[in-house]
């Protein structure tokens, strides 16, 4: 991917030299953002939510603490801030023509753990996005755990999970979001996470439909670039996590879409760039 000379995202928070404090638990809606990513490592968000000692309040302070960084993570750092400020772009110019305001998300880069408006996560929930801040978190070891365990290396494919992520701030912005979540408070289990999939398709189709415009505007991706993104793709399909920890899948259980659901939204996305285009039409089985 082309980014020579792009500019940077300033709506970014360097937190790596802070300590996340120390949970007390976290409010039903952290726990339902925070269970539903840990799924993204093919862990039990279960595990995720215990650990934190179930509904409560935060304690503890972020404290600041002197840290260096190596070359090749401050390049990582600036890479993801030019993927944000291209998110930034290209949601501003295509809500500009459904004559809407675009308010980019914030960034967050931590280390080990952090706290934020929707309770505290460690880096083994992976990346996630906060609708109560508005902000992504990341922790930068996720990337080499993409390359390690989910045999998905690549700078597209780190850009597709920004990208996925600002999706789910799209949704949020658009009402989606927090019509969706409402819902998933009032149904049972088994529609809570076809819920949840229509949610987690729609930010991979967002994620295309940034590429689109980002493609057309700069002409910065290749074959290769399309390739690493919908490899990894299909290495965080629920069925292919699920298969990997426990050597057989559980469609009742999935919460974020099959393999092929993911790379076939994903690349819809970006094929047609298309903002009427939406997950929660039609019916499930046919997603």
């Amino acid at each position: 991917m082309d980014l020579d000379g792009r500019r940077e995202s300033e709506n970014f928070e360097d937190r790596r030299g802070m300590s996340g404090g120390t949970m007390a638990g976290m409010g039903i809606g952290g726990m339902i953002i925070i269970g539903l990513i840990a799924l993204l490592m093919g862990g039990n968000p279960l595990d995720v939510i215990q650990s934190t000692g179930g509904l409560g309040s935060m304690t503890g302070q972020e404290e600041g603490t002197e840290q260096t960084f190596s070359p090749e993570e401050e390049e990582q750092v600036k890479f993801c801030r030019q993927i944000l400020g291209s998110t930034e772009d290209v949601w501003s110019a295509v809500f500009k023509k459904m004559g809407m305001q675009y308010t980019p998300p914030t960034l967050v880069i931590f280390k080990g753990s952090v706290q934020t408006n929707c309770g505290g996560a460690t880096s083994a929930v992976g990346p996630f996005y906060c609708s109560a801040d508005q902000k992504l978190y990341l922790d930068l070891s996720f990337f080499k755990q993409m390359e390690t365990q989910l045999k998905s290396g690549g700078d597209f494919a780190r850009a597709y999970v920004i990208a996925h992520e600002v999706g789910h701030h799209v949704e949020n912005l658009l009402g989606i979001l927090g019509k969706a979540h409402s819902q998933m408070q009032r149904v049972n289990s088994r529609q809570s996470n076809q819920i949840s999939v229509r949610l987690e398709l729609l930010a991979d189709y967002y994620a295309g439909v940034w590429a689109h415009y980002e493609d057309r505007a700069f002409n910065s991706l290749d074959d290769t670039d399309m390739k690493e993104a919908i490899n990894c793709a299909q290495h965080i399909g629920d069925n292919y996590l699920q298969e990997q920890s426990q050597g057989y899948s559980q469609p009742e259980s999935f919460t974020h879409g099959t393999s092929d659901q993911r790379m076939r939204w994903l690349k819809r996305g970006y094929q047609t760039g298309d903002m009427q285009t939406t997950t929660f039409s039609g019916d499930y089985n046919d997603l």
